[in-house]
């Protein structure tokens, strides 16, 4: 135990009120900190009036990110810009000029050659700062010349808007000859404009400018108070919306667009308050946004997560309605950002829990949070809302997940040679064995449509229900967190008329799983392949056949539900992938003045060219760290909603590209590829209602404005483009304007753009889960899209999938792989809560993806926290730690890196096998270290390459 006393004192006198001031620093968390006041003689009354705990925290260079890249020039002059001058780094005591030796570190930046004035060196700081906050600068500076006297260095802003250049003075210091001065100023944005670039100038012509060091940093200060009850402070409830409970009656809030009343009760008594005296009614709505609302401008932090909890009910002439918690932004240059934090479907009998969380990249110079989203003239309900910084979860526990080789079919009897034992009719239909007439061959019928092997199955008959059919109990033989694959052979009998849906189900203490779907016919057997996992000890799952209507016959042989053992597949991947990834590739040093045979060299691998992408939005990029794990783990990106109609167009005639032109603007400037996302999505919940409402006449002409503003505003930026999004689910446009639409697009789209890739974009198709979304399917959807002249150049497969298989991935893969066409995994995410069991998803569906040598890419679908459209998806949490699932992706995209290490051969060559990618090679000999580059290309065995001297 450790005490610690005497923090700080003060004097007082006799009722007189006096003001105690002092901090303190803790250099370790300790279990417990108590907080108290103490001190005058016994007997002595102590009297407090107010307690105020504030936390300073002062971002500085030694505890806050500088945001200036290669700040002491340790890289030489990476990131810096000479402005219309020269500049080079000192290395050694040979190069310093006239001595003047470095003030840390073994090197400084020397400007020179100057012309001019305003002549200095610049960095581009745009991506790394925001408006509304404030930046210290903090550089050591010094001069060298012919100089008598003393001369001025600046440090200086330059502001580009797409019409305008400005320019912000930060400080200025005067300096003398070969002497350091440490240069000290700040500034604030009140806008972002397009580009910032920080800069040093000043001296006279001729003078250099010597430069050891440069800092900016964010200064944020934030505020904590003592709580006045039992509150744990450690838990951050910052309190953010006033009078949450409404015990000071409506204060602080206010109806939008709608009218709110304070109430005791409600409807004879039968709604009252939960938790303190009143709860509040959101009445004469006549518009979904209606609701109640606090404005919470200044009250929270950005990049700081915060959770949302509120209790709602609703009142009105429906039994249920969504209600939605959104929190609307406006940053100080004007944009608005609508931000959903939670949805729920409210009930008119009982209080429900609305709850989410929400976090903001950017500067807000207003922020409202407000309930909405039930239909005009139904009442919301509200009876609290509490925002607080969440509790942070725990580590998750990596579950066990060995699987037992002996014995590992979950299914018992599956050959039926002992009759129906283990099987079970589910409900009041009829089983019984039928034997085939003569044993299969496995002769094709299509595409991998093979017959099952076994001459017995299953013959399912009196069925009364769609859910009627052969079920067995396999409670005690499924293990948690193993993901397991389910086959099936199935067929129609008598009684169908057409295809049906047959489906392999789960029951799981009454929740049904899919094991597996696929549309099915009498004309001969289809195979279904599934997959599914257990989370939570169930107390009874049963497994069973359904789908096809009551009255037709169901036939089902070769049943399995088979462990994963996903050690075994991964060794056969990781020989696939060094096949098809990796190439025979020689080194031949040429020119160099001394003989290199002999010497020895490192090559080490810097990235592999394999595009492995993510989702970004708009938004995202005002979040520095979020910035940060993009630029250094991802070389491609595609736009979540920016690019995509309703964004770009919400209502007729009014446009909105300022969120894509920035988007493009910052990958162009990073050099990262993009995909187009998308031009049309034929989903009809996807189409803004305006575009609905058109005859088809003004539609066929909105279709025809968006090709050609599209495509020719963005004319040779996007690599690829989604045409028309998930047209195996939707067929709005389709239905109205006829089926030759779909060609149409695409031929436009290239007649438009021809230098981008077309892709046909679906899900659903990698994991049989979805009869509308087979492999089957697609390929019969990009035959008649190229029979009617559509320039289809690639296949997005959106990949949004649960407890992966990767033989069923593979298996789908191989069929689209007929077609001799590139595949992309455009919108790839994975979902666990258990953060070990979401890595392993992950890692099963990218090594699938690497060694499989129809895949030309992968996108994930983001992989920060709350900017992911499924839960328990993100690699990265909210406020920037890189989870299991997150450690397993950077611990693979290393794994795909090639090194070698050796000597250079008596001819100047040096071979290895190595990934398509850049590599550096160190050189060394008896004298001297030599360092070059070089970059391998997909191409002939083996790969050539010329390293001169």
């Amino acid at each position: 135990m450790f005490l610690l006393r005497g923090c700080f004192r003060i004097l007082v006198s006799q009722d007189c009120w006096r003001k105690l001031e002092g901090s303190f620093l803790l250099t370790s968390n300790p279990r417990r900190v108590v907080f108290y006041l103490e001190g005058p003689n016994p007997g002595i009354d102590l009297l407090i009036d107010s307690v105020a705990i504030a936390c300073e925290q002062k971002v500085g260079m030694t505890s806050s990110p500088n945001i200036v890249s290669n700040h002491d020039f340790l890289n030489g002059l990476e990131s810096w810009h000479p402005n219309c001058c020269q500049a080079y780094v000192t290395s050694g005591n040979s190069n310093f000029l006239n001595g003047v030796k470095p003030l840390s570190g073994d090197n400084y930046a020397v400007v020179m050659r100057r012309s001019e004035n305003w002549q200095g060196l610049e960095q581009d700081i745009t991506d790394k700062v925001a408006a509304g906050l404030k930046y210290n600068v903090t550089v050591f500076v010094a001069v060298h010349g012919d100089l008598h006297g003393t001369t001025g260095v600046q440090a200086t802003l330059k502001l580009e808007n797409d019409s305008s250049l400005s320019y912000v003075f930060i400080e200025r210091i005067v300096v003398s000859q070969d002497c350091w001065k440490k240069l000290e100023g700040s500034f604030s944005l009140t806008s972002k404009p397009r580009r910032v670039v920080f800069y040093l100038e000043g001296p006279d012509p001729g003078i250099d400018i010597l430069i050891d060091s440069v800092a900016i940093v964010c200064e944020e200060v934030i505020t904590y108070r003592v709580s006045s009850n039992d509150e744990d402070i450690s838990n951050n409830d910052e309190h953010i919306v006033h009078n949450p409970q409404f015990e000071d009656g409506l204060n602080n809030w206010s109806g939008r667009g709608c009218k709110i009343t304070l109430c005791s009760s409600l409807c004879n008594g039968k709604i009252l308050p939960v938790k303190g005296k009143f709860f509040v009614a959101a009445t004469e709505r006549s518009h979904n946004w209606n609701g109640i609302e606090q404005e919470i401008t200044g009250r929270f932090v950005r990049k700081r997560t915060y959770e949302v909890t509120a209790l709602v009910q609703i009142f009105g002439h429906t039994n249920n309605a969504g209600v939605q918690l959104t929190l609307w932004v406006q940053s100080p240059n004007g944009r608005e950002q609508y931000i959903g934090i939670a949805k729920t479907q409210a009930s008119d009998k009982e209080w429900v829990q609305l709850q989410g969380k929400f976090l903001l990249n950017g500067v807000a110079s207003r922020a409202i949070l407000f309930i909405e989203g039930p239909n005009p003239g139904i009442d919301i309900l509200v009876d609290s809302v509490v925002v607080r910084r969440p509790i942070k979860a725990g580590s998750s526990v990596p579950p066990i997940t060995e699987v037992d080789s002996e014995d590992a079919n979950v299914i018992r009897n599956v050959s039926l040679t002992d009759g129906l034992n283990q099987w079970n009719p589910l409900g009041s239909c009829k089983l019984s064995i039928c034997t085939h007439p003569q044993s299969f061959s496995p002769v094709e019928y299509s595409l991998s449509f093979y017959q099952p092997q076994n001459k017995r199955y299953i013959l399912t008959t009196n069925r009364t229900e769609t859910w009627m059919g052969p079920s067995q109990i396999i409670t005690n033989r499924i293990k948690l967190h193993i993901t397991y694959q389910v086959v099936a052979w199935v067929r129609l009998g008598s009684g169908a008329s057409g295809p049906q849906n047959v489906n392999i189900a789960l029951n799981i203490d009454n929740q049904w799983v899919n094991g597996g779907q696929v549309e099915a016919n009498n004309d001969r057997w289809y195979k279904i392949r599934g997959s599914f996992r257990v989370e939570k000890k169930p107390s009874k799952v049963v497994v069973h056949a359904q789908g096809p209507p009551s009255g037709v016959d169901l036939m089902m042989s070769e049943a399995q539900i088979l462990p994963v053992n996903r050690k075994t597949r991964y060794k056969i991947l990781k020989e696939k992938a060094d096949k098809i990834r990796k190439q025979d590739i020689v080194l031949k040093f040429i020119g160099f003045h001394e003989d290199l045979s002999g010497a020895s060299l490192k090559i080490h691998q810097i990235e592999n060219s394999f595009p492995i992408g993510a989702c970004i939005s708009r938004s995202n990029i005002e979040n520095e760290e979020f910035v940060d794990f993009f630029l250094k783990n991802f070389n491609w990106a595609v736009f979540g909603n920016e690019l995509k109609w309703y964004h770009t167009e919400p209502q007729r005639g009014h446009f909105n590209y300022k969120d894509a032109d920035e988007l493009l603007d910052f990958c162009q400037k990073h050099g990262k590829q993009t995909r187009g996302h998308c031009v049309f999505w034929e989903v009809e919940d996807a189409v803004q209602p305006w575009l609905r409402s058109l005859s088809n006449i003004e539609l066929m002409k909105a279709v025809q404005n968006r090709l050609k503003g599209l495509l020719t505003r963005y004319r040779g930026m996007f690599k690829h483009y989604d045409v028309n999004n998930e047209m195996l689910h939707g067929s709005f446009f389709q239905d109205r304007l006829g089926k030759d639409i779909r060609a149409y697009m695409f031929r436009e789209a290239h007649h438009l753009d021809p230098s981008a890739v077309l892709y046909v974009n679906d899900y659903n198709v990698e994991d049989g889960c979805d009869p509308k979304s087979t492999p089957e399917r697609l390929i019969d959807q990009i035959l008649d899209l190229q029979k009617s002249g559509a320039p289809v150049g690639g296949i997005g497969i959106q990949c949004h999938i649960s407890h992966p298989v990767g033989e069923i991935i593979c298996d789908a893969l191989d069929k689209l792989a007929v077609l001799g066409l590139p595949i992309w995994l455009t919108e790839l995410d994975v979902s666990a809560v258990n953060e070990h069991v979401r890595a392993d998803d992950l890692e099963v569906v990218l090594r699938e993806a690497f060694a499989h040598p129809a895949i030309e890419g992968v996108m994930l679908w983001s992989f920060w926290e709350l900017f992911t459209c499924r839960d328990h998806s993100h690699l990265v949490n909210a406020e920037g730690d890189i989870n299991e699932a997150g450690k397993r992706f950077l611990a693979l995209k290393n794994e795909w890196l090639s090194n070698a290490d050796g000597k250079i051969d008596a001819s100047g060559e040096f071979k290895f096998r190595g990934y398509h990618g850049t590599y550096s090679v160190e050189i060394s000999t008896k004298f001297k270290s030599i360092s070059r580059s070089f970059k391998v290309e997909k191409g002939d065995s083996p790969v050539v390459v010329i390293i001169n001297s």
